[in-house]
């Protein structure tokens, strides 16, 4: 374990700040190129690609968090600085996120690693000799870490960062039933529960309990994300998709960061320094928020910290 190098400015050291600020404040978006990936089963994934390409450049891979997308404020705020250190970037969408609904009833979740691996594996096949390097936030850097350990020496990755991530669901999810947390509950939720509404539009045979009713995450998971993605409840699901428990099988480097703030996560999700690899390397601030990790500048520009460390993180390990 590493200790964080971040440091909040004293206008910045309340969690919720950390947190809703980066949401509330404007980050021009980058002029991006949709490529279309077809899935194995029928299906299809997204992927925003920064233009223009750089053919010698190593290639950034961005997985988003629970319904993000290139256009959430920490996809807009990488992909500028990929754009000005002259390196390739792409956000990989879960399905239904790039704002069309996928064609199948199935959805997305915390450790469904095989969309990632055909992303991954679709650039390497592209350019081979491009350095791969990826980064997760929140629920995509659960499933980035689950992927890295799941691959091992096989990984197609270079290097990875890991931020903000429910590495321990079911933690994290009786985290966001108290206090404040309840408010991010429910604003994801809801955004949870009309995307069901409309798939459910699209698939008349699809049978959906009470939406309303499922007002909690582990309501939701246990009725909803469990069931329509073969897991046997929300227990089982947590259980299976943390990624935590396999940190150990992670042979890449990585660099995973977590704030001791943050109002989506629980004590839980941090790792004994004695269960991490010597490739993993685990930095914990005090404080931070959930992807804000705002360190500087003010109120109405805040400066922050996660894109310079990730990005010189990964530029430790430029080599195929």
């Amino acid at each position: 374990m590493t200790a964080s190098q971040f440091r909040a400015p004293w206008w910045a050291r309340n969690p919720h700040v950390q947190t809703i600020l980066p949401v509330m404040t404007k980050h021009r978006l980058p002029k991006l190129q949709r490529q279309r990936l077809e899935l194995a089963d029928g299906d299809f994934i997204d992927l925003d690609w920064l233009t223009p390409h750089i053919a010698a450049a190593p290639t950034l891979v961005l997985v988003h968090g629970l319904e993000g997308s290139s256009q959430s404020h920490y996809a807009r705020r990488m992909l500028q600085q990929c754009q000005r250190l002259g390196l390739n970037a792409v956000v990989h969408h879960h399905r239904g996120c790039s704002g069309e609904d996928n064609r199948l009833p199935r959805s997305y979740h915390s450790g469904d690693t095989a969309d990632l691996h055909a992303t991954l594996s679709s650039i390497k096949q592209a350019a081979p000799q491009q350095p791969l390097w990826a980064v997760g936030y929140s629920l995509g850097g659960n499933m980035l870490a689950k992927y890295l350990a799941e691959q091992g020496e096989n990984c197609l990755l270079q290097a990875a960062a890991v931020v903000s991530a429910p590495l321990e669901l079911a933690g994290c999810a009786r985290k966001l039933e108290h206090g404040f947390s309840r408010i991010y509950q429910r604003h994801l939720l809801r955004q949870l529960q009309r995307k069901m509404q409309l798939k459910q539009q699209r698939h008349p045979s699809l049978t959906m309990p009470d939406l309303a009713s499922l007002n909690t995450f582990y309501r939701f998971d246990d009725r909803i994300t469990a069931p329509m993605h073969g897991f046997a409840g929300a227990d089982d699901y947590y259980q299976r998709a943390s990624a935590k428990p396999l940190l150990a099988k992670i042979s890449v480097p990585t660099l995973i960061l977590h704030a001791a703030d943050d109002p989506f996560m629980s004590a839980s999700v941090i790792p004994e320094p004695t269960t991490l690899p010597t490739a993993v390397r685990y930095e914990l601030a005090p404080h931070g928020g959930h992807v804000g990790f705002i360190n500087g500048g003010t109120p109405w520009r805040p400066r922050y910290y996660l894109e310079s460390r990730v990005l010189n993180f990964l530029q430790e390990y430029p080599q195929c």
